[in-house]
Order: structure tokens, then sequence, then C-alpha cells
């Protein structure tokens, strides 16, 4: 029977594969060619995406920089759902960002000093360092000519790897990885990144969405939040507190554990040994993904398009109506996924969302947006619901940060082009301070395996082939 079965199938691709364009024939070759059944997986034990079988991620190394806690295991390895906590060199991010608050300060520098030099300045060190990040916010002379605005790129973020690759050209001593060295390095980037981002989104909007041109010199007295908002706005104006909620995005932003995917890129790609600009470049593009760093795009187009369909986004029945289309498939991208609900780790909740939505709400209030907050409120709230209605399975399913950082933007009228960048600017700190861990506790290649499960074949001769 299951002979049958398979010869009804080839027979099928077969006819189906002769009336096929050219490039289709192709694609399905290639389709047929790198296939992998997945009993093959099973039979080999291998750990797909670096995912044990109860979800949660193989252990591959050791981290001292980010702590991510989302659930507890039983006595069976089994997840045991709890209110999410994160903490960035051993302190909760719960407190760093509360404490910014109170003070009413800046805090994503920092965080980043904490990040990177693994404890908390004192007043005197933060200065210093905010100093030195101020001296490196202008980019090389005639980087932004050369480099920028000469070949402007549709996608912000290509144009940031290759910025970033482009960065090892002005640097005398590129390929040193002597901890002093990649430590210069880390910072140079860290200020380099807000310039990046904004004369790669004013490059691009001037040369494909026919805009005005707007460069502003950033300011080293200015905060990075203040200064990427300053740069991307053809005025140059911002609130404080638009300002003090991007500053807060950042912080949330900076750190989430060796195991993420890009984090993860810059200690694989850190551990061949190759130079700072690669390693961070390859992070970059990691990020891009959009089942990574473009979750937050997802969440933007995602409430554009229940704004298009649901016209009164008060009305709580439309807005459930077109949640059950997503679910099912039938709205939105059709995949089925409401984008800013649910995360790998985290369980009940999210601690970012549980932070950025507090501020949400105050920017809200602010821009006469709270009907845009109580719809990602609403959502936050219902989901879970409905997917166990559409579903029939119950699971905990908290709103991730995504959800209210999409708001966020939104609400901050940061461009779509602009998202993704943002986060690699605010990841960029985690990344610098993963890579110097990697120099000095990894110093291992990384070198996983991957079983071959392709047959040995016996070589034919070119004139035999068919």
């Amino acid at each position: 029977m299951l002979e049958k079965m398979k010869k009804k199938r080839e027979a099928r691709q077969s006819a189906a594969a002769e009336s096929a364009s050219p490039a289709h024939k192709i694609t399905m070759a290639l389709e047929r060619k790198n296939a992998i059944e997945s009993h093959l997986y099973v039979e080999n034990d291998v750990k797909r995406g670096l995912r044990n079988s109860n979800g949660t991620g193989v252990v591959v190394g050791l981290t001292k920089i980010g702590e991510i806690v989302g659930y507890k295991l039983n006595d069976n390895y089994e997840k045991v759902p709890m209110d999410g906590q994160l903490y960035y060199r051993g302190y909760n991010i719960e407190d760093l960002v509360k404490n910014c608050s109170q003070e009413n300060r800046f805090g994503f520098e920092e965080v980043t000093y904490l990040l990177i030099f693994g404890e908390l300045p004192t007043q005197k060190q933060l200065n210093d360092f905010n100093a030195h990040l101020g001296e490196k916010r202008e980019l090389p002379i005639g980087f932004a000519r050369d480099m920028i605005l000469t070949a402007p790129s549709r996608s912000i973020m290509n144009k940031l790897a290759r910025s970033v690759l482009a960065l090892y050209c002005y640097d005398d001593n590129p390929d040193d990885t002597s901890i002093v060295n990649v430590l210069r390095q880390s910072i140079d980037l860290i200020g380099y990144f807000p310039a990046l981002i904004a004369y790669a989104y004013q490059a691009k909007s001037s040369a494909f969405d026919n805009k005005s041109l707007h460069l502003h010199y950033p300011i080293p007295e200015l905060s990075t939040a203040e200064n990427i908002l300053r740069m991307i706005r053809p005025m140059g104006q911002y609130t404080d507190l638009e300002a003090k909620l991007l500053d807060i995005a950042m912080i949330l932003h900076a750190e989430h554990g060796g195991g993420n995917n890009s984090s993860f890129t810059t200690h694989l790609v850190s551990s061949s040994g190759t130079d700072t600009y690669a390693a961070i470049s390859a992070a970059v593009g990691a990020l891009k993904g959009p089942k990574h760093g473009g979750a937050n795009i997802a969440v933007i187009n995602m409430i554009q398009d229940l704004k298009r369909n649901v016209k009164d986004i008060t009305n709580h029945r439309k807005v459930e109506d077109y949640l059950v289309k997503v679910l099912k498939k039938q709205a939105n991208d059709k995949t089925g996924l409401v984008y800013g609900m649910g995360h790998a780790i985290y369980t009940l909740s999210d601690p970012r969302a549980r932070l950025l939505k507090d501020m949400a709400k105050r920017l809200a209030v602010s821009k006469d947006l709270i009907d845009d907050f109580m719809l990602c409120d609403f959502i936050e709230k219902k989901v879970p619901e409905l997917y166990a209605e559409i579903n029939g399975v119950e699971k905990p399913m908290p709103a991730n940060v995504d959800l209210y950082s999409g708001f966020v933007y939104s609400a901050l009228d940061i461009p779509t082009d602009i998202a993704t960048p943002l986060f690699a600017t605010a990841r960029l700190s985690g990344w610098c301070a993963h890579r110097l861990e990697e120099l000095i506790a990894g110093k291992k290649l990384m070198r996983p395996a991957y079983n071959c499960v392709q047959p040995h074949m016996q070589y034919m001769p070119l004139k035999d082939r068919k």
C-alpha cells in the first residue's frame, strides 16, 4: 500500500514537472534534492533549531551577561509557567528601568556600561563614558557621503551591515583581537550607530521615496535616544517624554541572553577569531530576519491591516472577528500568527512588555492615542482565549515586547523602516559584551556536527549521463 502511494505521488510530481516553467522546474528539483524526511531527525536524535523535545534551548555555553527566566522545570523536565524575569549582569531589569524613571534621567548609556564592563558605573565613570561616546557620535570624515549617500539601499538593515563592514577600512588596527582593542572598537560602534541608521534612512527616503534629504549632525552631549530622534526627523524636534520612552525601549532591547539568534551569531563568528566588524555585521544580518528582530515590524503591519479592516477599533466585537480570522489564517499575512503574542521562553508574562506598557500608556495619553493603546491591551487579553477556542489548546500566551514596542514606534512617528535598525542599535551593547566574553572565556572554535543522510552514489562518466 505504501509503495503504491509513493508511486502515485511520484507520478503526480512527474506530471507537474512536465508542465512547469523552467524556473519552477529548477525550484522543484532543488526542493527534491534538499528535502530531508522528518523521521530522520528523530532517528538521528537531532535537536532541530537547537531545541530540546520540551521546547527549551540546547545549552551550548555559559554567560555572565544576561539571564532570562520564563519557567521552571519539574522533576520530569516539563515546563512550569511563571512570570518572566530578565537580568542584566545579575541586576533585575525592572530595578534598572524603574530607577531611571524615578530619577527622570536617561539610562541606556548606563546599561551599556553595565553590560560591557560588568558593573554599574559611578557618576564619574558614567560621565567619562558618555563623553567618550559623544566623541564617536560623528562618523569618520567622508563616510556618510562615500559609504551611505552614494549607494542608498531599500533595506536599512542591509545598509547597516554594509556600513559596519566598511568601518573596517577606517580603522588603523582592525584585525587586532586583543581585549583592549576590541573594547575600543565596540565603544566606537556604539557611538556611530545612531548616525549610521539615521543617514541610511535619510538616503533611502530621498532615493526611493522622493522625500527631501535632511541630514542633521549628531550632538555629542545628547543621549543615544535624543540623537536618534533628532537625526531621523526633518526638523530635529522631539519632546523629553518621547526621548525618555525611546530610551526605555532601548534599555529593554539591549540584551536577551547568549542564546537569541543574533547574540549566538556573535559568539559563533567571534569564536573563529575574526575581526569585530565582521562579527557585528553578521549579528545585524541575523537580527534582520522576520523570525527574530523583524518581528516588531510584523506587529506594526498587523495593526495597520487591522485598522484597514476594522473602521472603529473601539468596537471590540469587530476587532475580535478580525483576530479570529487571523488565527484561522484568513486575514493579515495568513500565517495564523497574532504578532506580539507569545514567546519562546516567557510563559506567563514578558517583563519587557510589562515595563514598556506602563510607559506606553503615558505616551498614549500625551498624544491622544488612548484608543490605539487600548487596542493593544485588548489583543493582549483576548488572543489567548480565542486561540484556545479555535485550536482546542489552552496554553499561556503573554504579550511580548514587540506588541508594545510596535505601538511605541508608531506613536513616536518612527518609520517602519527604522524599527529593526533601532532594535540593532540597542542590541549592539549586548552583542559587544558577548563578543568580549567569547574572546575572554570561550577560546574554542564552535564546531557543531551535522549527520549526513545522503546515500553514497556511484560516479557516472559525463558521456553516459542522460
